[in-house]
């Protein structure tokens, strides 16, 4: 069984490390998940909540828990990026000596044993940018979206190419390469992890309780319009890294195009053509189908290998696959935006709450 993380911190149990270091909390309306994650921090004294625009009391509750809020206010845009420069900067203009930055999503709880673990990781290897550890999810049986959220945090422990938006950063790293990128929808933490390694930082996971996370996805269209903001953060990463080889950014972003784009489109007119000229298209429809159900059975396969159950193993093959359409969108969706100069809008997918 999974353990919650303790009610708070506890500032005995890390009086060395909260000395030089600071935290930064982002949000948009997450109601009792904010909650949840202003008490798991109470104990670190030099914590900012930054509030993209919230209309459900988020800013009024963070004041009453202690912590600094900085409102952003539009133009331009809300993004998590520009959110978290945001507080970084807030946090850095009131104790410029902090060494370290912890960085959480207001839909997580950050675990009582993290920090000490987090700081002794950076301490011992200067050249380590970023640690993170293991972010669980608050309610995997709640829905086979939330499930496998669950997976996907799961990462190795060991050298990494890119964290995820809990992560405790060396400042100075972070100067370095000047903060996040603010225009990305999406994507900003692994774009962000690319150029620390670029300039020759370690990025790595340690095996460690980080975070309790509360995806709440619970409907198809959650996890679509999700999906289709990776498609989006995939086509930008390979626009902006094109010379990336762990990860490929084009290979993954050739594979959105295949499935999602190429195989769809010669469907949709061999369709067409069987219903409009000759029946005997129909083979042509059919051989077109057949490779969707194998290679979703290939990743099932892979996937029981690695350890998920049955029905998690067939859930994961069939909605990778399915998700190949929503990413396309999200693609298309990034070069139309840059091609036509528009900044790219929120994909947004989480339940909101509202006053």
């Amino acid at each position: 069984m999974i353990s919650s993380p303790t009610a708070h911190v506890a500032t005995s149990e890390m009086a060395n490390p909260l000395e030089t270091l600071g935290l930064v909390i982002i949000g948009r309306n997450e109601g009792e998940r904010l909650a949840r994650c202003l008490e798991s921090v109470s104990g670190i004294p030099n914590r900012v909540y930054v509030d993209s625009g919230s209309t459900d009391g988020s800013v009024i509750l963070a004041r009453q828990n202690g912590a600094i809020v900085v409102e952003l206010s539009m133009p331009p845009q809300f993004t998590a990026a520009r959110a978290r420069n945001a507080g970084i900067a807030r946090l850095l203009a009131a104790n410029p000596d902090l060494e370290f930055v912890q960085v959480v999503d207001g839909d997580c709880e950050l675990h009582a044993g993290w920090i000490p673990s987090a700081v002794s990781a950076l301490k011992a290897e200067p050249d380590l940018a970023l640690v993170y550890g293991l972010r669980r999810e608050r309610y995997p049986e709640r829905s086979i979206y939330n499930a496998l959220c669950e997976v996907e945090w799961n990462s190795p422990v060991g050298e990494s190419p890119g964290c995820g938006g809990d992560v405790l950063f060396r400042v100075a790293a972070l100067h370095q390469v000047d903060f996040y990128n603010p225009a990305m929808i999406a994507g900003e933490d692994t774009e962000l992890s690319m150029r620390l390694r670029k300039k020759g930082w370690r990025l790595r996971r340690i095996d460690a309780e980080m975070t309790l996370h509360d995806a709440d996805i619970t409907r198809f269209g959650q996890w679509w319009r999700r999906i289709r903001r990776s498609g989006h953060a995939f086509g930008e990463m390979a626009f902006l890294h094109p010379d990336a080889r762990e990860p490929n950014w084009r290979q993954k972003v050739r594979s959105i195009f295949a499935w999602g784009g190429i195989m769809p489109g010669m469907l949709l007119l061999v369709l067409l053509l069987a219903l409009i000229i000759n029946p005997l298209w129909w083979i042509g429809v059919v051989l077109l189908l057949v490779p969707w159900p194998l290679r979703m059975m290939q990743l099932a396969t892979r996937e029981r290998r690695r350890g998920l159950s049955a029905k998690l193993a067939r859930a994961s093959g069939i909605l990778m696959m399915v998700g190949k359409l929503p990413q396309f969108l999200g693609l298309v969706g990034f070069h139309f935006d840059r091609l036509s100069g528009r900044a790219s809008r929120l994909i947004e997918y989480k339940h909101r709450g509202t006053a």
